[in-house]
């Protein structure tokens, strides 16, 4: 009998949780709908935000006292083959939006197998895509 499943939502680990909650929150507009006890608004050791059906929790790499004062390089570059794949209907409206907010991205792209898609970067160096059948 196949296994019922009922949805995926990713954890990613992240360095500086006020940065990524704003990036995720405030630029992609997930909501936060559950956290850790709150050291301070919006500084946590874990959050699960929702949008659409869809998602995706957040775990500080670090406690809250023992965080070293900078990303390491490895570890940013390790997360380079992480993507999450965000389906988007309006690619040049997401392209445009994202530009206004600031973040440097090429546009839209046709892959061979038909699929437009748009790539970035979140503050720790997982990929976003978000693509629609062409």
């Amino acid at each position: 009998m196949p296994i019922d499943m009922r949805g995926l939502c990713p954890l990613l680990q992240v360095f500086d949780m006020l940065t990524s909650v704003h990036f995720y929150r405030d630029v992609l507009g997930f909501e936060v709908f559950s956290t850790s006890p709150s050291y301070s608004p919006d500084d946590f050791d874990w959050v699960c935000l929702k949008r659409n059906g869809t998602e995706l929790m957040l775990n500080t790499r670090y406690e809250f006292d023992s965080r070293p004062p900078n990303p390491d390089p490895a570890s940013i570059a390790a997360h380079d083959d992480t993507c999450l794949y965000i389906g988007c209907p309006d690619l040049d409206g997401a392209y445009e939006y994202f530009c206004e907010e600031g973040i440097t991205l090429e546009p839209p792209k046709v892959t061979r197998y038909g699929m437009r898609q748009l790539y970035l970067k979140d503050p720790d160096g997982f990929g976003i895509c978000f693509q629609w059948k062409e």
